[in-house]
């Protein structure tokens, strides 16, 4: 099926190369230069539009073979053709390890925690302090 897409990709940024660009790098700066490029002449276009591609297509092999290119390529925007389509991991082209989920933010949910903050060693006191006013 990657032979097959990768051939209808080809064909169609033949004949609109701006169509094959958004297909790789989707609807962003890439899109916008490949736009421009084109409108200034159909070569400029295809070269870009091809050169998008190339670097989707190899970044895409380099990661299902667990390879990943210590920097971007030049002249690409897209996060989607520089990790081949593989999303955004976090340490990419690096060996740190991935970050795990997060506490949230304030500590424990509202319902836990006591209505403003208890003086020392001893027991909440009202409204003393910067304690979880119930605030969003």
């Amino acid at each position: 099926m990657g032979a097959c897409s990768a051939i209808c990709l080809i064909i169609v940024t033949l004949f609109f190369p701006p169509l094959g660009a958004w297909a790789v790098a989707g609807c962003g700066m890439d899109l916008l230069i490949n736009v421009f490029l084109t409108i200034l002449g159909y070569f400029p276009g295809i070269i870009h539009a091809f050169y998008l591609e190339y670097v989707y297509y190899d970044r895409r092999e380099q990661a299902r073979e667990g390879h990943y290119p210590p920097s971007r390529a030049p002249g690409i925007y897209s996060d989607k053709v520089q990790t081949g389509g593989q999303g955004y991991r976090q340490g990419y082209g690096t060996t740190a390890p991935p970050a795990t989920a997060a506490a949230p933010v304030g500590g424990q949910p509202y319902e836990g925690q006591p209505y403003g903050n208890p003086p020392y060693g001893g027991q909440p006191q009202g409204n003393q302090g910067y304690g979880n006013q119930g605030y969003a």
